[in-house]
């Protein structure tokens, strides 16, 4: 059952690759798949990627997937390491740090490789809630088109928490404190079809918040007094033009094109000991492609169930203080940085995006900001990214899959 397992990926039917980090509750991906077969989304749509460690149990993470009877693969460090080498990307492997939920990076890079068209970020701490049909309604969000909400702010920032913060004052990771107390404005706006490239699902329970916020909030086990209910969210949204937002990935579907432009950034495993900051500033970088290219994202439902394990609030602000300082300044960074030219190739355009952020963020000079020169170490691991992606890319500019050899040999 096991073998059947690992060969499912080059089966040509499967669009979404979901990619879950997880060293702990990987059994989340039972509850995701029944709510697919509920609400009638066919799991052969479906490619399952556990990103785990080589103490984890490989074995029975693969023993689930068969018994569910979905798609799917299973990538501890070893195989990861495996993965890059038989490619001939061993120079590459340094971009999926160690012990690091940026190790989503890894999730990306496969899905290029492989073809998938979508790609859905998991954390293994969710939940999808039973009424709604979680991957149907993602499916639909990145397909939305015509008029919709979006809103903007004097601070150029938008809080995916805002429409009850006069009732909760919750802010969400990544939200930089100089841009709080923000005047929140909504106007609406026609989006064409096939803009939205990214689907942000938000979350009940306890709320994704920073380990300050969290203090302040009375909490020292990691998770939040305060907690949200689907009453929190009203109407979906996008972020304006010139706005930044916070991307969290516990919840998120997208399209394949914006992967250049995605890359999670390097934390926990560099000289500076800076964490958390992986998908907040991988966010900062999709929208100001998504800015630049007529792109969108899509923010509210699905919602998700986040059941955040308890765990030390200070060990979490260890991980987070290295970084505090620059966060309050690297969108600024990146909203400066714009390509000489745009190609109108999109994967082109948003290599050229994430090439014009890597140059800003390499060649900048950042000693005013507490470990600044780890902004410079992202630059050139972002340049890196952009090289292993042209790496993994065939001669017509898109990867040569064994997805491609099955359905050719399936044409015959």
């Amino acid at each position: 059952m096991s073998q059947r397992t690992e060969t499912r990926p080059t089966d040509p039917d499967a669009e979404y690759c979901v990619i879950v980090p997880t060293i702990r509750e990987w059994e989340c991906v039972r509850e995701y798949v029944a709510n697919a077969r509920e609400h009638d989304f066919d799991t052969d749509r479906l490619h399952f990627v556990l990103v785990t460690e080589d103490f984890c149990d490989t074995a029975a993470m693969r023993e689930m997937l068969a018994e569910l009877g979905v798609s799917g693969r299973v990538f501890d460090g070893e195989a990861r390491e495996a993965w890059f080498a038989d490619r001939g990307l061993g120079a590459y492997d340094h971009l999926v740090p160690a012990a690091s939920h940026a190790q989503t990076s890894f999730g990306l890079l496969y899905l290029w490789a492989e073809g998938y068209e979508f790609g859905v970020f998991l954390d293994d701490d969710t939940r999808p809630h039973e009424e709604t049909d979680f991957f149907g309604t993602h499916a639909r969000n990145l397909a939305a088109g015509g008029e919709l909400p979006a809103y903007a702010s004097d601070e150029q920032w938008v809080n995916v928490l805002g429409q009850e913060v006069d009732d909760h004052g919750l802010y969400p990771r990544g939200y930089p404190y100089s841009a709080m107390d923000e005047e929140r404005t909504e106007t609406t706006v026609d989006v064409e079809r096939g803009s939205v490239v990214a689907s942000q699902g938000l979350w009940t329970n306890v709320p994704d918040l920073d380990a300050v916020r969290i203090l302040m909030d009375g909490d020292l086990q990691g998770q939040a007094e305060t907690r949200t209910t689907a009453d929190d969210y009203g109407e979906d949204f996008l972020a304006a033009r010139g706005n930044y937002l916070t991307v969290c990935s516990m919840n998120l579907a997208f399209r394949r094109e914006i992967v250049p432009a995605f890359y999670q950034f390097p934390m926990d495993d560099n000289p500076w000991d800076v964490g958390r900051f992986d998908d907040i500033w991988s966010g900062l970088l999709l929208k100001r492609a998504a800015d630049l290219l007529d792109r969108r994202i899509y923010n509210g439902d699905p919602l998700c169930r986040h059941d955040k394990a308890p765990r030390s609030t200070f060990g979490d602000l260890t991980n987070e203080v290295p970084g505090l300082e620059l966060n309050e300044h690297v969108w600024e960074v990146i909203d400066d940085a714009e390509p000489e030219t745009i190609p109108t190739d999109t994967t082109a355009a948003y290599r050229a995006v994430a090439g014009a952020v890597a140059d800003a963020l390499a060649d900048g000079s950042f000693d005013d900001w507490e470990n600044g020169e780890f902004l410079n170490y992202c630059g050139e691991y972002l340049r890196d990214w952009l090289d292993c992606l042209a790496a993994l890319d065939g001669a017509d500019g898109r990867p040569v899959t064994a997805r491609d050899a099955t359905a050719a040999a399936t044409d015959d």
